[in-house]
């Protein structure tokens, strides 16, 4: 019974293992490819060893284009991104508040509705959207990435953060009602503290999705000052000529860093916002 068991655990820990390596190696060969000179990238494209290390291809990258570099890239992804968790967790727990603890007319149907949106893929909203930001003369602007956010959030988020309210008791809500505390106080001072798993995982995703949009700044920004890091990479692309694969691979390495970050450091609340929220909806 023993062998059989060691040898059940050894091939599960060894399969995991396998699975493992299988999934980072797009990352490893990424930050592979950053190091090897521009002919030896897809002549022996399965190989993680460069031949010569050339890190001359981060500092190419960086350099940017004409008189941008690519830290303008980044500082303009940092801000919209910053603004967007942030609008995000004012809009999402405000209004996930309302659904989990108010009772007003035509609730249950305006839930339904914000649940319906979440099938809604993107490119069926992404014309009406873009004529609306075009008559606000917002497209070229960054208020097309950032208002959404503080006005509605995103519905995830929302059926996210009311999963997790509704977990917690009322009996605090009501005990706070009498000790005085108003609607928004008790908000404020009752559920918003205990919600910081949910917070916390919601700004982590916010973040991730955030960082990683292409699609949304390459609808609306125009002007390459304004490109965020997706559309600065792009940039490195060229189809109709020549595309420089060292300098896009570093950077694509580099703007892998801050997610890696955000992941290591907060990846404790992550897991207990998800579970959490799992737990208790």
């Amino acid at each position: 019974m023993n062998k059989s068991k060691k040898r059940r655990t050894f091939i599960y820990h060894f399969s995991i293992w396998v699975i493992g390596l299988l999934m980072i190696y797009p990352i490893l060969w990424t930050i592979a490819s950053s190091l090897k000179p521009e002919n030896e990238i897809f002549r022996n494209s399965a190989s993680l060893i460069p031949s010569i290390i050339k890190w001359g291809n981060y500092a190419q990258g960086w350099q940017g284009f004409g008189n941008l570099s690519f830290a303008t890239f980044f500082i303009n992804s940092t801000f919209v991104t910053t603004m967007v968790v942030v609008g995000t967790l004012f809009s999402s727990t405000l209004v996930a508040f309302g659904f989990a603890r108010i009772k007003f007319r035509f609730r249950t149907p305006l839930f339904v509705c914000m649940i319906i949106t979440l099938m809604l893929p993107q490119q069926v909203t992404l014309i009406p959207q873009y004529i609306l930001f075009h008559n606000l003369g917002w497209v070229n602007t960054y208020l097309p990435l950032i208002v959404p956010a503080f006005i509605g959030g995103i519905p995830f988020f929302i059926f996210l953060m009311v999963q997790f309210i509704r977990g917690i008791p009322r009996e605090l809500d009501e005990a706070a009602y009498m000790d005085g505390c108003s609607t928004f106080g008790i908000f404020y001072r009752i559920i918003l503290p205990l919600t910081t798993p949910a917070l916390a995982t919601v700004a982590i995703f916010s973040f991730y999705w955030t960082w990683d949009d292409f699609m949304t700044p390459l609808v609306y920004l125009n002007d390459t000052s304004l490109y965020t890091v997706a559309l600065g990479l792009q940039m490195f692309s060229d189809p109709s000529s020549v595309s420089a694969w060292g300098p896009m691979f570093a950077m694509s390495v580099a703007s892998i860093i801050p997610q890696l970050l955000v992941f290591l450091f907060f990846q404790k609340y992550l897991v207990e916002g998800i579970t959490a929220g799992g737990v208790k909806g």
